[in-house]
């Protein structure tokens, strides 16, 4: 994922041109809608089916501009798959020139963000954190689209674009993910990522196209919709959240440690001052002078807090499978109603 980020950086130039283009509002810079040409999901579903094996996940470039606040995709290209036997491959160059390149055909090439596939929507991470702030914080207006080919496979298409919320991306530039900084910020994982509105676009006349396919499409072909299996899906769903359950439960013994620790070398100090106190008095009753004073800190160093940033990223990552499952079990509640109704009909 460095390669990611150095490419962030690399490209906070020609996102200037961006924002000076693409801004009705120069001093607006809020995203409230991403909208997306139908050329683009289609890539990026190609991009899956062509090199996305099982749980591997793909990623790309985003391009485009920005209108008021709204932000507009108009053309993506795929981060080519390479092994460790491929070292003198430079993404950051393979980037440069693809931007160039379309600048050449007249293509839109402002960088407004990467996209990333997932798995069973196991996307909350860090290093999707680390590169989407790499990302926001060269490029200001960027977003990353999730696209889940396993939800898309259920039959509706399953893309959803996000943003870091400003609260955290104050903390991430303090580079502080203690428990108190995120507590004086305020940040809880419900407060990390904030989902922007999409909307695809087509032309007016891939609009007719559509249309005359799906009339000469017959309903034949869309019986799997209506499947009522649904043990592999929500099997796999559970598994993946009571392994983030199990992760939680140990960052929770490892908090609980420290904060013991800590109560423990507080009792400690509490106890050494009072025995200095004592041993004061007494040489002062006997006229002689008090010891000098030793700083505490070096005496009783305080245990290192773990760091926080990681339980929020697991709290979202449940948070994240328990909707998906939410939403997923909704569904097959409704297919079971209708068939029971079927059913009963034909009884």
């Amino acid at each position: 994922m460095a390669s990611r980020k150095e490419a962030a950086g690399t490209g906070s130039s020609s996102a200037g041109g961006s924002k000076a283009k693409g801004k009705a509002a120069p001093g607006d810079s809020a995203v409230k809608q991403v909208q997306i040409d139908g050329l683009v999901v289609l890539k990026i579903i190609k991009h899956y089916q062509e090199e996305g094996q099982g749980n591997e996940v793909v990623q790309g470039v985003l391009l485009g501009l920005v209108v008021e606040d709204r932000l507009e995709i108009t053309n993506c290209f795929p981060f080519p798959q390479h092994t460790e036997d491929d070292a003198d491959f430079d993404e950051v160059q393979y980037q440069m020139e693809m931007m160039r390149s379309l600048r050449h055909v007249n293509i839109d090439h402002l960088h407004v963000g990467w996209y990333q596939s997932t798995y069973y929507g196991s996307f909350v991470t860090r290093a999707l954190l680390d590169s989407q702030f790499s990302y926001q914080h060269a490029i200001e207006e960027s977003v990353v689209l999730i696209y889940d080919p396993i939800k898309t496979a259920q039959g509706y298409l399953s893309l959803k674009a996000y943003r870091l919320t400003p609260k955290l991306m104050d903390v991430c530039k303090e580079k502080d993910f203690s428990p108190e900084a995120l507590k004086k910020a305020g940040i809880a994982f419900e407060s990390m990522f904030e989902e922007v509105p999409i909307i695809i676009k087509n032309s007016y006349l891939i609009n007719v196209l559509l249309w005359e396919l799906e009339k000469k499409s017959g309903l034949a072909d869309r019986h799997e919709l209506l499947s009522l299996a649904s043990n592999n899906h929500l099997g796999k769903s559970l598994q993946l959240l009571m392994d983030r359950v199990d992760e939680m439960s140990q960052d929770i013994v490892k908090y609980n440690t420290y904060l013991r620790n800590s109560s423990k070398q507080q009792q400690q100090k509490h106890q050494y001052q009072q025995r200095r106190q004592q041993e004061n008095l007494q040489r002062q009753s006997r006229g002689e002078a008090p010891l000098p004073e030793e700083d505490m800190n070096k005496l009783f160093k305080p245990p290192q807090p773990p760091p926080r940033m990681e339980s929020l990223l697991i709290a979202g990552q449940i948070n994240t499978y328990a909707q998906n499952i939410k939403e997923f079990t909704a569904q097959n509640l409704g297919k079971l109603f209708m068939a029971q109704a079927l059913q009963e009909h034909n009884n």
